[in-house]
């Protein structure tokens, strides 16, 4: 069959892109290897709890944020309850214990009463995350730096740099290697805009975007895997397919513009004619894969808050974390040592457990090569270990919290590779390091797009929206 766009993948970009599209009145297929759209935007039962895979808190939805003109027009609103987080974070060490607002004006009085003589460091950091496009736009030709390099310049203290820091897994895993341009973005928005948690879990937003396309008479494919990308005289025109489980047969239909919602090595490796993938090898040779996260998922038998934690999203750095170069390493230490985050959705209105019980996460940086060269049960074994220790150290932050965990299990960088098929489990795509380059996506013939973390607007759920809407415009617009 002749579709107006064939998608590979029903990630947020994925999903996005076809919702506009459908919406528009073109005639989409979606195809996806899972068994629910989503990509990391969903969630899962165990027992009576809706565990959220991904969602910690969604930056923005304030009126000059993007994502509000997309979900406006794509009528999510209607369809979606956004629930505002109450702050930004709590970040904890043996030395501070100092809650961050989304306000930046009281953000920057609470760190000026722990830091008194840094007024300068801070004034100047806030000065930058709040005016970022500007400062992008006015940056152009100045040659990117890493944001540690920047924290270094202005700010003497170090545990006021690692406290500025604390959120630093949502976007890399170094501060050092992670751009100075590209972390002004991501958190200027969360300082200008706060942020929401999507109510029953972030795979009601992903269903609403799936629904969307279907309502539009588009076409969604679940527990189908695309094994090549057709060309004729060297352009797409369609794509091969099979059923994920319990068939042989090969599948094929054809696009006048195809859009790929998954990772760029998948496509240059598995998806691409062989020249066609060694072109795109090649260009993102030199660009580095992100890191993958571990997650360990938890059902409390109780309101988490009962017991008197008080913060939505606490990030707790083990005291061995001195200063910015420590945090790379700590990352690959040993779990009664690793800096984690605990996120506790018993705060809102989450919908995601039943009354009187709650739920909660803990997740901290991962990488599949510490888990790949283990056997069956030395893998099971070191993932109760990992649980086994985080647990006791958020028992140690709230007292009666290993008393009150009903059910625990725990996903690694394995586990996000699995489900996602991202090289190394990588959850943010390519790492955004200082000066990365763009240009590996022009390599790319007209009518074949990129809509996910691995394309120019980054990782996240922002960027994966982001990615999606605006590519489905650049189609719209070729009439």
């Amino acid at each position: 069959m002749h579709y107006d766009i064939i998608i590979i993948g029903a990630g947020l970009g994925g999903l996005t892109a076809g919702a506009k599209l459908a919406k528009e009145g073109k005639k989409i297929l979606l195809i996806e290897q899972h068994d629910i759209p989503g990509g990391c935007a969903t969630s899962f039962m165990r027992k009576q709890y809706t565990m959220e895979v991904g969602l910690h808190e969604m930056d923005g939805l304030h009126s000059r944020d993007l994502k509000t003109k997309i979900f406006s027009d794509l009528g999510i609103f209607d369809r979606v309850k956004f629930l505002r987080v109450p702050e930004f974070y709590r970040f904890y060490n043996t030395r501070h214990d100092i809650v961050i607002p989304h306000d930046p004006a009281e953000a920057m009085n609470i760190l000026l009463k722990s830091f008194p003589g840094e007024e300068e460091g801070i004034g100047t950091y806030f000065e930058h995350v709040l005016n970022a496009r500007r400062i992008t736009a006015a940056s152009r030709d100045v040659k990117d730096k890493s944001i540690g390099a920047f924290l270094d310049e202005i700010i003497s203290a170090e545990d006021l740099k690692l406290v500025l820091l604390g959120n630093l897994g949502y976007f890399h895993d170094d501060p050092y290697t992670l751009s100075y341009y590209y972390y002004l973005n991501a958190q200027g928005s969360y300082y200008t805009g706060g942020a929401n948690f999507v109510k029953g879990g972030s795979r009601k937003l992903s269903d609403a975007l799936a629904d969307i396309i279907i309502s539009n008479g588009g076409d969604i494919r679940l527990k189908h895997e695309v094994t090549g990308i057709i060309y004729e005289e060297d352009k797409p025109v369609g794509v091969r397919y099979r059923k994920t489980r319990g068939s042989d047969g090969i599948y094929s239909d054809r696009a006048s513009e195809i859009i790929v919602n998954s990772s760029l090595p998948l496509l240059a490796e598995n998806l691409l004619p062989a020249g066609r993938g060694q072109e795109l090898k090649n260009a993102i040779s030199g660009l580095e894969i992100g890191a993958s996260l571990l997650t360990v998922y938890y059902g409390f038998k109780t309101i988490l808050k009962s017991l008197g934690n008080k913060y939505y999203s606490t990030f707790i750095f083990d005291e061995s974390v001195k200063n910015q170069a420590d945090i790379a390493g700590n990352n690959h230490s040993d779990f009664d040592r690793r800096s984690f985050t605990f996120v506790d959705y018993s705060q809102l209105d989450s919908a995601l457990a039943p009354e009187g019980k709650s739920v909660g996460a803990a997740c901290c940086i991962d990488y599949p090569e510490d888990w790949e060269d283990l056997s069956a049960e030395e893998y099971k074994f070191r993932k109760k270990k990992a649980a086994e220790i985080i647990t006791a150290r958020l028992d140690n932050l709230i007292p009666g919290f290993k008393e009150a965990v009903d059910h625990v299990e725990v996903a690694t960088a394995l586990t996000v590779k699995k489900y996602t098929l991202n090289k190394k489990g990588a959850v943010y795509g390519f790492a955004q390091k200082p000066g990365k380059a763009s240009g590996y996506l022009s390599v790319l013939p007209a009518n074949l797009h990129i809509a996910s973390a691995w394309g120019k607007f980054g990782g996240g759920f922002s960027g994966a929206i982001y990615s999606g809407y605006m590519t489905a415009l650049d189609i719209l617009r070729k009439g």
